[in-house]
């Protein structure tokens, strides 16, 4: 072999493994045929770099391999970023690419969200781009609704407060301090009413306990009082009155009907015209025999006789 040969064979192989070197630190492995190259579109990649993990649900399966904008004047600005997958996984065009957060530290990697609906995607093809908010993003978005209304709310206690100023005169705020002042008089006064009542309460403890002892003893009492009651049959005993006052109203019935020595008594004037008049004359008899016991009871040893009876004597002696 020829010196020129050797040295031309040597070119070849250092321009080889040149163009491989390159191609290797870009990501791309010339040695590996299957591996497929996809693109996706983003409007910003939250600091995702070339050589960051592509993954697919949780298993690395290639990487970025290069980031550049958009050439097309009407998508200018947006960024196009270069994926490549040595697993030959099969996916649809339809599936997902989406920029997360690898830790709280920071740095981004892409997984493809893989769906099976529609054609399997081939090397080259564009698929869907997504961006994950980090935890920062995610908190710096749910505060922003809430710090826009504690603004407002702010501004609405300061043009509250400013219409109070406007409102209050030194006149009003002096009643106003009046009022506060009137309020806290109140206030002692409740306490010192409070502390009297409490005096009261303990000055009077031990009467309390007597008369709540006393109650209970008056309730024990009442239960069985009521105990008694329920034990009586007092269906028995109203049965009895009811026959008692049915007994006493047939006697009244009787008694005006003239039955009976009570009812003659009470309907027949002849009876008590004469009864009157017994009644009288008995009361004349004994006033009688008081002013004059000899013409009732008479002893004579000599054979004297008794003094009769004259009317008209005993009306001058009434």
């Amino acid at each position: 072999m020829s010196k020129e040969l050797k040295t031309g064979i040597v070119s070849i192989v250092i321009i080889a493994l040149f163009v491989w070197g390159y191609y290797f630190l870009k990501g791309q492995d010339l040695l590996q045929p299957n591996a497929r190259h996809f693109f996706i579109e983003y409007n910003g990649i939250q600091g995702l770099n070339e050589a960051s993990a592509v993954t697919i649900n949780g298993l690395k399966v290639g990487k970025v391999v290069d980031i550049h904008f958009n050439e097309s004047p009407e998508k200018r600005g947006k960024l196009v970023v270069e994926i490549l997958l040595e697993n030959d996984f099969e996916f649809s065009n339809k599936s997902i690419a989406k920029i997360y957060s690898t830790s709280l530290m920071g740095g981004q990697n892409l997984a493809i969200v893989p769906s099976y609906v529609g054609d399997l995607a081939k090397s080259g093809d564009y698929l869907k781009g997504e961006v994950e908010s980090d935890i920062f993003s995610s908190v710096g978005e749910k505060l922003n609704p809430i710090q826009s209304k504690i603004e407002n709310v702010i501004v609405s206690a300061d043009s509250l407060l400013t219409g109070l100023n406007q409102i209050l005169d030194d006149k009003s705020k002096a009643s106003l301090n009046r009022s506060v002042l009137s309020f806290e008089k109140a206030i002692d006064s409740i306490g010192s009413t409070i502390e009297r009542v409490n005096s009261l309460l303990s000055s009077t403890e031990n009467d309390l306990k007597i008369s709540l002892r006393n109650t209970k003893k008056i309730t024990a009492n009442f239960s069985k009082i009521s105990d008694t009651l329920a034990q009586v049959n007092l269906g028995a005993v109203i049965k009895k009155v009811e026959t008692t006052l049915e007994n006493v109203s047939s006697l009244i019935a009787g008694i005006e009907a003239g039955k009976g020595s009570l009812g003659k008594l009470a309907t027949d004037d002849a009876m008590y015209n004469n009864l009157s008049n017994a009644s009288n004359e008995l009361a004349e008899l004994l006033k009688e025999m008081k002013l004059h016991p000899k013409r009732f009871v008479h002893f004579s040893v000599f054979g004297k006789k008794a003094k009769p009876y004259v009317e008209e004597e005993n009306k001058t002696n009434k």
